[in-house]
């Protein structure tokens, strides 16, 4: 069965750090790029962070911010968000997509709440 599931989330402060994973079942990572999104209450679902399959390049929705790092352990069958210096507005649940073209989402994970409190 091909499935994503993302960990990691919880209740944070605002200024605190996070690592989301994403760990893949039933396919391999290896063959995908890979991507966060987040929803935030309220809003669309919005892209956080994309990293190629086989080499670490990665794009960012907010690049000048620095705060978000996307990386893939294929080994491990992963990929990882880690998120600096977090804010209130960065409260939304977090996605894990993977893509067999980029911007075009082929399975999805179910999802990881964050809570940022000021």
């Amino acid at each position: 069965q091909v499935q994503l599931a993302e960990s990691g989330g919880g209740l944070v402060q605002a200024g605190d750090s996070l690592r989301l994973s994403c760990t893949a079942s039933g396919f391999s990572l290896s063959t995908y790029i890979m991507a966060w999104f987040r929803q935030a209450p309220g809003k669309e679902r919005e892209f956080v962070a994309r990293i190629m399959k086989t080499v670490p390049i990665a794009y960012y929705a907010t690049p000048e911010e620095g705060r978000f790092t996307v990386s893939r352990d294929n080994a491990e069958n992963a990929v990882y968000l880690r998120i600096n210096s977090l804010r209130p507005e960065d409260t939304a649940v977090y996605y894990c997509a993977a893509e067999r073209v980029a911007g075009s989402q082929t399975f999805w994970g179910q999802g990881t709440q964050v809570t940022v409190s000021s």
